[in-house]
């Protein structure tokens, strides 16, 4: 017995709405997570090799710098910080 009308366009509007949806999906992964990351290695490069510069310049010549003997400990977090943020860049890089 051949399918009713009904049935066929049963079938094509559930292809349709899940085409739709997929299209949606994808729309909303592509606003979250943008394809254009070029910008990536400039900014956790620079942000990492400030975090060593600080580190050494802390460990090397701290006591001879006024503001760095000033915040005392507070430097080994503000180095540490820049790396681990540069390292928190990073994972956003493709």
């Amino acid at each position: 017995m051949p399918e009713s009308r009904s049935r066929k366009q049963a079938e094509e509007k559930k292809k349709l709405k899940s085409k739709a949806e997929l299209a949606e999906q994808r729309s909303e992964y592509s606003r979250l997570a943008p394809a254009n990351r070029n910008w990536v290695p400039a900014v956790f490069i620079p942000m990492g090799l400030l975090g060593v510069a600080w580190m050494v310049t802390y460990n090397l010549a701290g006591d001879r710098i006024g503001f760095m003997q000033s915040i005392g400990d507070w430097n080994v977090v503000i180095g540490l910080g820049l790396i681990v943020a540069s390292f928190a860049f990073m994972t956003l890089w493709k």
